[in-house]
């Protein structure tokens, strides 16, 4: 990956994410009105415009914040509604429309690493844009690993935490509901500590291998 300045960083950084949450929220929403719930279209967030879905605290202040302090990037998009009582089957749908989350941001890593594998196939003499774009390649391909294994995991409010909802038994399932008023700040705590990287670097690690081994990235 060539060095940057901080506009081109930043011009590699915010593509990637903006894409990574706007699918990501735009599947939950088409996947929920596909069992009966328009709650998502009749807001008017099933669209590809990002600033329908970017929340000013998560999407642009706690990222930055955290870039500058850390080098690491983390937030998050405004969570597109859901009315489980339009689903057909509740249970069921509620955990397929979480699912819709992780399985949108395999999609994109899948289309970074194909646009990464097209640049280099292309051979030709490399610039600073193909650069550029080949570094924000590598970057949508981890923004978007980093958010699908972080959604799965499962606590409440993310998207493994409904899934894991809808496959309790439901008395467990409704105590283990209670947790989700606690979730972002359980979820920032276990951050913060490292313990939850510890817990999801090796699927990332793995994923990523598998990603540029298949595409055959160097």
């Amino acid at each position: 990956m060539p060095e940057l300045d901080l506009l081109s960083t930043l011009f590699v950084y915010v593509i990637p994410i903006i894409f990574a949450i706007t699918f990501h929220e735009v599947a939950h929403g088409w996947v929920a009105s596909q069992f009966g719930d328009q709650t998502a279209k009749s807001l008017g967030r099933l669209t590809l415009n990002p600033i329908k879905h970017i929340d000013p605290v998560g999407t642009i202040v706690v990222p930055a914040v955290m870039y500058f302090a850390s080098g690491f990037i983390f937030g998050w998009a405004k969570p597109v509604p859901v009315n489980w009582r339009n689903l057909g089957h509740p249970r069921r749908d509620m955990a397929l429309v979480a699912l819709a989350g992780p399985a949108a941001n395999f999609l994109m890593l899948l289309f970074w690493a194909i646009l990464a594998k097209v640049i280099l196939l292309l051979g030709s003499e490399p610039n600073y844009l193909t650069q550029l774009i080949f570094s924000m390649c590598g970057i949508g391909i981890i923004i978007n690993i980093v958010l699908m294994i972080l959604n799965l995991f499962p606590l409440l409010p993310l998207d493994g935490g409904r899934v894991l909802t809808a496959m309790l038994p439901r008395n467990l399932a409704i105590t283990f509901s209670r947790l989700e008023p606690y979730g972002l700040i359980i979820l920032v705590l276990l951050l913060v500590s490292g313990i939850l990287w510890e817990i999801l670097m090796p699927a990332i690690g793995v994923l990523k291998t598998l990603t540029y081994q298949l595409i055959q990235i160097p």
